[in-house]
């Protein structure tokens, strides 16, 4: 614990040495107390507010300063005057001047500075701000589009600075502890981008995430890896999904999945936000099965009940007939989720809301896990709190089918994780014989019904990789030729896991979107608003790549235009 305090401590004062160095400001706008009362500063910033030429509010990265405009004739405070009074909101300016106390009845409680005010004395408009798209404030309503637009001016407010303060004070804590407390980390579904090369026909694939990779640095004998990853991935974005996300990406030999889910879980509690609250360990564990059956859904939301319940037995005797013909059924049952004061807060249009969600679903747990849903909705929406927002809810869910039906076909199988997991221990024979039967060692993290994990142990035995992929998935193992031939070198047992750190983060500080914790993110059809890409390139740009576009016609009435 001592190696650790003083740690925290150096690095305190390493953040702070590395403010001022290199720089001419002799503090930042929010670190100002009644203590530098007397002191001569200096101060860099945004105007993010002025007032009839008395005042301005001085802004940066760390917080605020109020700074108060002369209105003396003294030499050389005239000039300051006018240039403050004048200077655009939004416009970079460096004020010198004295701390002074805040006349009395005059303090603001609400800023940490709010005790004090700088006099200033000198002033310079390092860049005017011309007129804005839109104000700078976080209660301001932007579109998204526009957010999206003039990124660099959004990335401005507040919230989004914190968001991404504290993304980064997770991420720093992340790597302390995979680092210095669990030996060094070794820097390293949809469909993936490609990237053509100057050989003819032949393109690289942007990959979803590092699996073989790290799976290959496993067998290459490096025992332990862990990557804070950029990947990719060519879809459409949704608001807990975009093109480009970052994943805290973890491997290691001769692990089992509780040691995997014990590593993780120490991660989180140590990196976990001290604002937010404290985080119980170890988490809970619930089955695909189980998971199914209570909450129709694989990432149950564990924070309210209104779990799903049988009443086929209650049912049974009654003369309904649609009740009875299900009955009849091999494995037939009835199953029904209880509304809590349903009666009191939902509307008759509420129920019709309910009515349509359930016509929109073809299974039956997976319609009640909707309706469970779109029923807390309803009645938060009436006023009835279900789900606590200042609640975290971690749940492993474990033992997921191996395999599943392919929905365009489902007489032909695919993997339910990905074809490198291995099959549950209790059900390898079954692999050979009824693969529909086998559970995997696939493991996923749920927060608050979201997936932010998931993971597996790999399969290490080259025959397996090569049954899986050409026997089971009936898939062409000539792809995969260099990781099936590593197997085959004495691949040692191992498993890992990739958190998303975009969604986590998000949850963490409940935005809406992953995009309000991302720097510069794509907008919701993927595209950079603020760059205007992707982007039309000439036939002589593609040449070098052998590649000619087909175009639509719409696209080449757009090109032209």
């Amino acid at each position: 614990e001592g190696k650790l305090i003083i740690f925290s401590v150096l690095s305190a004062k390493a953040i702070r040495d590395y403010i001022y160095t290199f720089v001419s400001r002799t503090n930042t706008c929010g670190e100002l107390r009644s203590a530098h009362v007397g002191q001569k500063v200096t101060l860099y910033g945004w105007v993010q507010y002025q007032r009839q030429g008395l005042f301005l509010v001085l802004r940066d990265f760390h917080g605020l300063t109020q700074v108060i405009i002369p209105q003396d004739e003294v030499s050389g405070h005239s000039h300051v005057k006018e240039l403050l009074s004048n200077a655009p909101v939004e416009s970079v300016v460096r004020v010198t001047g004295t701390v002074s106390p805040r006349p009395l009845g005059q303090q603001n409680p609400k800023m940490p500075t709010g005790d004090i005010e700088v006099k200033a004395e000198t002033a310079e408009i390092l860049n005017s701000c011309k007129k804005l798209p839109f104000e700078i404030k976080d209660f301001i309503k932007k579109s998204e589009a526009l957010r999206m637009q003039y990124r660099y001016l959004d990335l401005r407010s507040s919230r989004l600075q914190a968001n991404l303060r504290l993304r980064s004070g997770v991420v720093m804590r992340m790597r302390e502890y995979l680092c210095n407390l669990h030996g060094e980390g070794l820097l390293a579904g949809a469909k993936e981008f490609l990237v053509p090369s100057r050989e003819a026909g032949k393109f690289y694939s942007l990959p979803q995430s590092p699996q073989q990779f790290k799976q290959l640095l496993m067998i290459g004998g490096l025992d332990r890896y862990f990557q804070v990853a950029r990947c990719y991935r060519d879809e459409g974005s949704r608001p807990d999904r975009q093109p480009e996300f970052t994943q805290i990406d973890i491997e290691m030999s001769f692990v089992d999945q509780a040691g995997i889910q014990r590593l993780i879980e120490g991660l989180l509690q140590h990196s976990w936000p001290e604002d937010r609250g404290s985080i119980v360990t170890p988490f809970p564990s619930m089955t695909y099965e189980e998971a199914l059956a209570e909450y129709g859904t694989d990432k149950p939301d564990t924070r309210f009940g209104m779990k799903i319940v049988d009443i086929s037995d209650v049912l049974r005797g009654s003369n309904i007939h649609f009740v009875q013909n299900a009955l009849s059924y091999p494995h037939g049952s009835i199953r029904a989720i209880c509304i809590p004061q349903g009666m009191r807060y939902l509307t008759n249009k509420d129920l019709e809301s309910l009515k349509e969600s359930a016509k929109s679903q073809f299974n039956q747990c997976s319609a009640l896990g909707a309706l469970r849903l779109l029923s807390a909705d309803l009645l938060e929406a009436a006023g009835l709190t279900l789900r606590d927002p200042t609640a975290f809810h971690f749940l492993w869910v474990v033992d997921f089918p191996l395999f599943l039906p392919k929905a365009e076909n489902p007489t032909e199988l695919e993997s339910a994780h990905h074809p490198f997991t291995a099959p549950h221990p209790s059900d390898a024979s079954l692999l050979y014989s009824d693969p529909t039967k086998v559970r995997s060692q696939h493991y996923d993290l749920v927060l608050n019904g979201n997936e932010v994990g998931g993971g597996s142990i790999r399969i290490h035995s080259a025959e397996q990789q090569r049954f899986v992929l050409e026997k089971v998935l009936k898939e062409d193992s000539e792809v995969l030729s260099h990781l099936i031939e590593a197997l085959e070198f004495g691949a040692p047992p191992h498993g890992g896991i990739a958190l998303g750190l975009d969604r986590l983060i998000s949850l963490i500080v409940d935005a809406p979107s992953i995009r309000d914790v991302i720097a510069f993110p794509k907008s919701f059809r993927g595209r950079d608003l603020m760059g205007n890409a992707p982007d039309y390139v000439t036939p002589e740009e593609l040449e070098p790549y052998h590649i000619q576009v087909s175009w639509p016609l719409e696209e080449k009435e757009a090109k032209k235009n």
